[in-house]
């Protein structure tokens, strides 16, 4: 039997499919482990960090692509799934559980937030993301507060002490 070619449906059509067929879950109270599953992909801290830096130290870098971040507090376990795997599979990275950095067109950015405007406008809501331009020089100054990390890492330099 041949296989249907079905159309890849967006981001805004494949929420609102859901909702329409009371798949949503805005009414149930978000457990600690169910946020943690939407993170389930999430690298450790250090090699997070790496891989920022690297973004923002790489030479071959398209100068005319844009570095931002997409930050965001989704109520809805359904609906914040969706946007974390509408945001990798755009090519951004995941730097904490709703935290994402993005290097890419000036199009592909308007793109993503056009598509998350539409998400975030389909359904009733408590719910706030952030698009968050940012520049290579303030991804290098970034510091990690909190966790236990070589500071190394983001600093790129190592201090010698002589006594």
């Amino acid at each position: 039997m041949p296989r249907r070619n079905y159309e890849e449906l967006s981001l805004k059509e494949m929420l609102r499919k859901e909702l329409e067929a009371g798949f949503s879950d805005n009414n149930r109270p978000i457990s600690t482990t169910t946020a943690q599953d939407d993170a389930s992909d999430l690298l450790p801290l250090p090699m997070r960090v790496k891989t920022i830096l690297g973004i923002a130290d790489n030479p071959n870098r398209n100068a005319g692509n844009m570095l931002f971040f997409v930050m965001y507090d989704i109520e809805s376990n359904k609906v914040r799934t969706q946007v974390a795997k509408y945001l990798i599979n755009q090519g951004c990275t995941r730097i904490q559980a709703s935290i994402f950095l993005a290097d890419t067109t000036h199009e592909k950015y308007d793109k993503i937030r056009e598509d998350l405007a539409e998400v975030q406008a389909c359904y009733e809501n408590h719910d706030s993301i952030l698009v968050v331009p940012i520049s290579t020089d303030y991804l290098k100054s970034m510091k990690v507060i909190g966790k236990n990390i070589n500071v190394d890492i983001i600093m790129r330099n190592r201090n010698t002490l002589f006594f």
